[in-house]
């Protein structure tokens, strides 16, 4: 019997084709009809060509409907518009300098440094004009004229403007560059070409506090990249009127090139003086492209979930990455979490994609602009990432007849494995180091490795305040390895420490040590035997990794691996060979000091004859 239905359900070319081929062959009309061998089969071609072609455009129309499956970016873009999510644009790198005006004679009452001065800088090898996007205006202190704490970003300010006409339908108000930092935008309003006077509006955060007459503008992304501003109707926000002069002000930046930038020489004057000292209390950061595709499609539902305001902690995580760009991980707790409890603040740490730490200029700024989506009484505070260092200890073993590779050739694949996983997975604050995961990794480094032993320690330092008798507290938030009361006192424990001097004793070298009991000690050699200064320096806590060293006043800090230090280093081992990043840690594994040895396998190699002479290591 012959079908008359056609399966519509592939969308394979060839599938599509053997489905026409069959639907004709079962028809009384095509019976007996070589398909294969007569034009007929372009005909089949060009059909199944046609379905798959249709089939493919309607799948991914239907795609890009949602912002989980969307690609292209306009789509991503116009479905975060719907979340009341803006993505943000390329930022400019800000740096923080002090200008000091030498040679002032005339003793002016106030100097004014322009909006615009310009001051330049190099970064590998490539000259960058870094300028100011506001007057400051100094009064001298004892005759010294001073400009503190001045933020100057990388790029060029710019100045472009629309007469609005009511007439023009298709009227936009572009910011023409793509390369434009919206963070810097200021809008300006001038009544008319005759009227020189001017109103600034203010970026609209939320709808709920505008107002018919709120000098307001909106802000959203366009189809290429460049940004558009409109502003209100007369209901939420003030319409403006025909001949008014619209005037945009932004830096157009170099994005995040001009990073790490340190040393700046003005160019051109300061308030009509040109012999200056220039000294940099923050180095550029903070420039970065526009916000990413995935980075849009994961932050717009989770905004929207906040709702403009920080109630959560996720709301804080969420609207840090929304203002500030350049955070490629953030982690915020209740104070009252801490292990010294504060309350009434939640703790913000920020890993900034690039540079490390965030600079006073910059911390000042976030905590100003989460402000306004504070409730009640909440005090956000910024504060830097704590890294961990993880210490491997790993032997491995390879099969020499099935690589070319040499053992240093094979150690170097390793550490690359090592250093991927670092980037990978542990620079985030939720990276958890996985000891199976980091041990499939090795054996995975190359298809000759057989396998390894891998054991590991923990290592945070601190930075002692010299000559003082200082209390010190340092977390590790993971429990330690101490499987009973006094477990290996006389070898000192589970805790190691470089050394360090104290006060009073300028020639002996101190370290630290537990007793298995709890108990810190502080110790000097004799010989190979460790001679106590104190049982009771301090305490360690194996159930939460929480160390405390009680009233040290430390003269000096030895060297660490050859190099001077600032810093006292704590090694410890800890309960699990998995290890968990608590707040505002950050684990990393230390690559430059872990002992990786790569040994070919002798079991294999057929020179240890039934197992004899067939060396193993020890996990423990």
């Amino acid at each position: 019997m012959a079908s008359n239905k056609l399966t519509v359900s592939d969308f394979d070319f060839d599938d599509i084709k053997a489905n026409l081929k069959s639907f004709l062959q079962d028809q009384s009309e095509f019976q007996d009809y070589d398909f294969e061998g007569s034009g007929f089969a372009v005909l089949l071609d060009l059909l199944a060509y046609n379905t798959h072609y249709l089939g493919f455009n309607a799948n991914m129309l239907a795609n890009e409907m949602y912002l989980d499956s969307a690609d292209i970016r306009k789509n991503i873009v116009s479905l975060a518009k719907m979340l009341g999510y803006t993505p943000t644009s390329p930022k400019s790198p800000t740096a923080t300098i002090d200008i000091l005006l030498n040679n002032v004679t005339s003793s002016p009452a106030t100097v004014t440094m322009t909006k615009g001065t310009a001051f330049t800088t190099t970064v590998d090898g490539e000259t960058f004009q870094f300028v100011t996007n506001a007057d400051h205006t100094l009064t001298p202190t004892s005759g010294v004229y001073k400009f503190s704490s001045i933020p100057i970003f990388e790029g060029t300010l710019v100045t472009f403007k629309y007469t609005v006409d009511s007439t023009d339908v298709d009227q936009r108000f572009i910011v023409p560059s793509v390369t434009a930092d919206t963070s810097t935008l200021k809008v300006s309003v001038q009544n008319s070409a005759s009227d020189t006077t001017t109103s600034t509006y203010t970026l609209a955060t939320g709808v709920t506090s505008i107002s018919a007459t709120s000098k307001v503008y909106f802000l959203q992304e366009m189809e290429d990249g460049k940004f558009e501003i409109y502003f209100g109707d007369d209901v939420l926000g003030n319409k403006l009127d025909d001949g008014n002069i619209v005037i945009l002000e932004y830096i157009v930046s170099n994005k995040d090139e001009a990073n790490g930038a340190s040393s700046f020489t003005l160019s051109g004057n300061v308030g009509g003086f040109t012999d200056v000292s220039i000294t940099t209390s923050s180095n550029a950061q903070g420039g970065s492209d526009a916000q990413t595709k995935e980075s849009i499609r994961f932050n717009a539902p989770l905004q929207f979930s906040a709702q403009d305001r920080a109630v959560t902690t996720a709301d804080y995580e969420t609207i840090v990455q929304s203002i500030y760009p350049n955070a490629q991980s953030v982690s915020a707790w209740g104070g009252e979490d801490d292990e010294t409890p504060v309350y009434g603040v939640v703790k913000i740490a920020i890993k900034a994609a690039s540079g490390s730490t965030l600079t006073n200029a910059t911390k000042v700024d976030l905590v100003t602009q989460l402000r306004k989506y504070n409730v009640a009484s909440v005090r956000p505070e910024i504060v830097d990432p704590e890294t961990t260092k993880i210490l491997l200890t790993s032997t491995i073993k390879y099969d020499e007849k099935a690589t070319t590779k040499t053992a240093t050739t094979l150690k170097s694949d390793i550490l690359t494995t090592l250093t991927n996983y670092n980037t990978d997975t542990l620079s985030q604050f939720d990276g958890v180091f996985r000891y199976s995961k980091i041990t499939g990794l090795i054996d995975g480094s190359d298809s000759s490795i057989l396998s390894n032993i891998t054991t590991l320690k923990i290592r945070k330092d601190f930075t002692p305040t010299l000559a003082s008798s200082t209390k010190y507290s340092i977390y590790f938030r993971n429990a330690l390895y101490n499987p009973h009361s006094g477990h290996n006192a006389t070898a000192g424990g589970i805790l190691e420490s470089s050394g360090f001097k104290v006060t009073g004793d300028s020639t002996t070298i101190f370290y630290l040590d537990d007793d298995g009991q709890g108990n810190v000690r502080r110790y000097s050699f004799s010989g190979a035997t460790r001679v106590y200064a104190n049982t009771t320096q301090g305490t360690i806590d194996y159930d939460t990794g929480a160390i405390t060293i009680n009233s040290l006043s430390v003269l000096s800090v030895e060297n660490i691996r050859g190099a001077a230090s600032t810093k006292i280093e704590l090694t410890v081992l800890p309960s699990s060979n998995d290890v968990v990043p608590v707040r505002d840690q950050i684990l990393e594994i230390d690559t430059a000091n872990s002992s990786i040895t790569v040994a070919a396998d002798t079991f294999v190699g057929g020179s240890a004859d039934a197992g004899v002479g067939y060396t193993t290591t020890s996990s423990y």
